[in-house]
């Protein structure tokens, strides 16, 4: 294997798994209305006046399932994302170049909501009014739906192709952004990652929160469904995906329509783990649909052509030296999540407090 290949595969491992891990936090900061108040288990700050910022989706104490489920890993799972950052400017700098400068607002706005969602959740749990606590609750809504919406129409956009200029330069204005197939994209992940975030509820919760968390996320991927089968239809009329490898992209494209219907029948049946394991694939899959189909393309024009990977990848000194940070970091990296998984399995309130 090329050092040019090896670095590709981290490349989209790295955003594979931050989409797997940062899309149930995202999941779980939209349904947090809707998921009712924790089970069991008390707060630790409880005390005089906690229950009075208790608002939509939160017990008498002020917790809330959904936000309890994900407290142990909230900020860490971003980790991923750091890296995948990381990778791309050092190995990929001219991807890098050309994708963020063309894809500016999008990336703005993702990372706005990750700074939103998460004062939200920090200064939701300090709040003591009631309206206080009901705008911080929306605001923990917004900071998850709005990131999920915007890696959505990234994902759309980058399958589409994106315009490029005479100069060599991309970009992306409103009538991409807010073209049918990317629109369709962002809500199809949208309602995906709020599906696997119901999964994750639903895995690490009591058995009532669980049980509402089973039902909801079953309509949420029967939805994102739907939206991914709209996103098809737009795409054999000509208006959506155009893929360098087509076999390859149907092959995918199917994986995750059965990782979604797998889902669905898990959580209709209480399988838990199994329905979390489906919505990992269908997190993970849109990932290789584009590094797989697109080849050997990294960021493909709309009109045809792009930036391959050969014209992307750093020299091969560079990639020599950069071995250092896949070698030590990526397994550091691995080894802090299972870490944190393994020190908070158990269902919530039996193994850890409450902490938002």
């Amino acid at each position: 294997m090329s050092l040019e290949t090896l670095w590709l595969a981290l490349l989209g491992l790295l955003l594979a798994g931050y989409f797997v891990l940062g899309g149930y936090d995202y999941g779980a900061q939209m349904l947090s209305p809707f998921l009712g108040s924790a089970d069991a288990g008390p707060r630790p700050d409880t005390g005089p006046g906690a229950g009075a910022g208790a608002g939509p989706g939160t017990g008498p104490d002020g917790r809330n399932a959904a936000l309890d489920a994900i407290a142990p890993f909230f900020l860490g799972n971003e980790v991923w994302l750091v890296a995948f950052a990381g990778v791309m400017f050092g190995a990929f700098p001219h991807l890098e170049g050309s994708l963020l400068s063309g894809l500016y607002p999008l990336i703005v706005a993702i990372l706005a909501g990750l700074v939103l969602g998460n004062a939200a959740i920090q200064l939701r749990g300090r709040s003591r009014g009631a309206r206080a606590v009901k705008v911080w609750n929306a605001l923990v809504v917004l900071g998850g739906a709005l990131p999920a919406v915007c890696w959505g129409i990234v994902v759309g956009l980058l399958l589409h192709g994106v315009p490029r200029r005479a100069d060599g330069s991309f970009h992306v204005g409103a009538g991409e952004v807010f073209g049918p197939f990317a629109l369709t994209c962002g809500v199809a992940t949208a309602l995906l990652f709020a599906g696997h975030g119901a999964a994750f509820v639903a895995l690490r919760s009591e058995p009532g929160t669980a049980a509402a968390a089973r039902r909801l996320g079953a309509t949420l991927l029967a939805a994102a469904g739907a939206a991914g089968a709209l996103a098809l239809l737009l795409s054999v009329f000509g208006a959506g995906a155009s893929m360098t490898r087509t076999g390859t992209s149907v092959v995918l494209f199917a994986l995750v329509m059965a990782a979604l219907a797998a889902g669905w029948w898990f959580l209709g049946r209480g399988r838990d783990t199994l329905a979390f394991t489906a919505t990992c694939l269908a997190t993970a899959l849109p990932v290789l649909l584009i590094g797989a189909g697109q080849y050997p393309y990294l960021l493909s024009a709309s009109a045809g052509g792009g930036i391959t990977v050969d014209e992307a990848v750093a020299d091969g000194a560079t990639l020599k030296v950069l071995i250092g940070f896949g070698v030590v970091v990526v397994p550091l990296i691995l080894l802090y999540q299972g870490w944190s998984w393994w020190a908070f399995r158990g269902r919530t309130g039996r193994r850890h407090p409450s902490y938002f």
